[in-house]
């Protein structure tokens, strides 16, 4: 897998979007003061152009324009996955990040909590974090495990064993901004893997829908349908919010709530004073292991 992979390269524009709204101050949607320093060079540079308010402004809305709803769904998404996760740290024993990218959750956590985190991803992703982690803080933390996989070809049991995860812990699951770049085959064998988790395990993970990948319908987003489901096709698999119970019923899992574009909206945007939309197009789900 090279560095120029396209799946691979995603990797970057949430943590841009995500180090950009720390220069939002009380009115920002997530909280990460972390994203910047994880960015490489030339993005950080460019990322502290935008903490004087105009070109910010403006560089918000040409993303609006061209992704319209993206940046709420994108920055909200964090915070309710980093909220869940704070709700349910007294009742769990690890956390395992698939598809961790250059996401700075595991070290955030880090700072507060010895609970181990396993951050899986592809191996040039993981390298990457390596490297960035270091350069970053000094060291990977104690608490925080790397570990490469490929979702579509490697047993993410056996390299979660080896690395040091027991299938007895009680775990907290995130699988952000990931599901639809795998085929139905990847989705469903990672969720094999997650049907044998320990009762009281929980799992928060995004999903296009699958009417946008298949272009029945676009939700106003024609040049986001054309990037990812056509011109570069890396958008694979999706599921409809209808769909998210039944799928995930029989590998064990119970959804507890989704949280889509109103949702967002209502929790997050508004109280934060921002004048923006969420997109339909992509939603999270929040389920417990029975």
């Amino acid at each position: 897998m090279s560095r120029t992979d396209p799946v691979a390269q995603t990797a970057f524009g949430p943590m841009v979007l995500a180090a950009t709204e720390q220069y939002q101050g009380p009115g920002r949607l997530v909280d990460d003061d972390l994203a910047e320093s994880f960015l490489p060079t030339s993005l950080r540079a460019m990322t502290r152009l935008l903490r004087w308010r105009i070109p910010r402004e403006w560089s918000i809305r040409a993303a609006e324009r061209s992704q319209p709803g993206l940046w709420a769904n994108v920055s909200c998404r964090k915070r309710f996955i980093d909220e869940l996760l704070d709700a349910a740290l007294p009742d769990i024993d690890a956390v395992v990040i698939l598809g961790a990218g250059m996401d700075t959750r595991a070290y955030r956590l880090a700072r507060r909590s010895t609970i181990p985190v396993f951050e899986v991803d592809l191996p040039v992703n993981i390298n990457r974090k390596r490297s960035v982690v270091r350069r970053a803080l000094g060291a990977v933390p104690d608490s925080v495990r790397l570990i490469p996989v490929d979702f579509e070809h490697d047993d993410l049991a056996a390299e979660l064993t080896r690395h040091g995860h027991r299938a007895a812990d009680r775990t907290f699951f995130v699988w952000e901004g990931v599901t639809q770049y795998l085929t139905e085959a990847g989705v469903r064998a990672t969720f094999d893997y997650l049907s044998t988790a320990t009762p009281g395990s929980r799992l928060a993970f995004t999903y296009v829908r699958a009417d946008f990948i298949d272009g029945t319908h676009r939700y106003g987003a024609e040049s986001l349908y054309r990037r990812f489901c056509v011109r570069k096709r890396i958008w694979q698999f999706g599921l409809n919010p209808d769909d998210i119970a039944p799928f995930i019923s029989p590998y064990g899992w119970e959804l507890i709530e989704q949280a889509g574009p109103d949702y967002l909206v209502e929790h997050y945007v508004k109280p934060a004073g921002r004048k923006l939309g969420a997109s339909q197009v992509e939603w999270t789900a929040y389920a417990a292991r029975r």
